[in-house]
């Protein structure tokens, strides 16, 4: 059975055709990443997978149910999330304090219902073990706004995750990280998420995604141009001509 479906889904906006009819079976667990230049319909195609535009034609399924055109709250609440380019963090409080309003907005959401003090240590403690597993426990007691920009992109994930998901969907993670934050996040990506999770990521350094990836999709122009393991998109004489052309780096720009 296939994870997540897609069935030919089009996205039309006035005469600009952003999505043109990809159809794509994404199995459980592993990692997918899709490169493609600017314009080519990553982001978007992201937008149709989690409720934020509704496809003008085709279906998305999830776990062989239908949630296409579904709101983003409730395609939260089927298991896909995702993290964004730009962070939206609450900026004056800690670290800790804004996964724990994560939390506890999931919980409150699935009808989990608890006394003052029962609702306070649950969501403490599941927001401890998502730090703990993004690798910010430590400065869980840190101010939003103090943060380095790796570290902000790295709380944005862990509030992607306060939601449970069974999909998390990545937005140019490593966009504007460098050096040791950049290391760390690849490092996050690969050693604490993809065993218990299906990440699906765009991104534009195409040494992080051949890193990374099981399988990569290509987009051009709004189609899928590509669709294989590593070794295959590399070799691929279409992927080859339109964007690799002997410089893989410049693949996702």
């Amino acid at each position: 059975m296939s994870f997540l479906t897609i069935e030919g889904i089009t996205k039309r906006f006035g005469d600009l055709v952003a999505v043109d009819g990809v159809s794509l079976e994404i199995e459980q667990g592993g990692i997918l990443s899709i490169i493609g230049p600017n314009g080519a319909g990553k982001t978007t195609f992201f937008n149709l997978l989690t409720g934020f535009h509704k496809p003008d034609h085709g279906r998305v399924l999830f776990k062989e149910k239908d949630i296409t055109g579904l709101p983003p709250y409730e395609v939260i609440r089927q298991g896909i999330s995702r993290s964004f380019q730009v962070a939206s963090l609450f900026d004056e409080m800690t670290v800790l304090d804004n996964v724990q309003i994560g939390v506890q907005s999931h919980l409150r959401y699935k009808g989990r219902l608890f006394s003052r003090f029962e609702g306070n240590t649950a969501v403490r403690e599941e927001s401890l073990k998502i730090l703990d597993r993004v690798k910010l426990v430590e400065i869980k007691d840190h101010v939003v706004k103090a943060l380095s920009h790796g570290d902000r992109k790295i709380l944005d994930l862990a509030m992607a995750l306060t939601t449970r998901p069974e999909i998390l969907l990545l937005d140019e993670p490593t966009s504007g990280l460098a050096g040791e934050e950049q290391a760390k996040m690849v490092d996050l990506i690969s050693e604490n998420l993809r065993e218990e999770l299906k990440l699906v990521i765009v991104e534009h350094d195409m040494d992080i995604v051949f890193t990374l990836s099981d399988r990569i999709m290509v987009l051009n122009q709004g189609k899928k141009l590509a669709y294989g393991n590593p070794r295959e998109i590399m070799e691929n004489e279409e992927v080859q001509k339109a964007y690799l052309g002997g410089d893989r780096s410049n693949a996702g720009a």
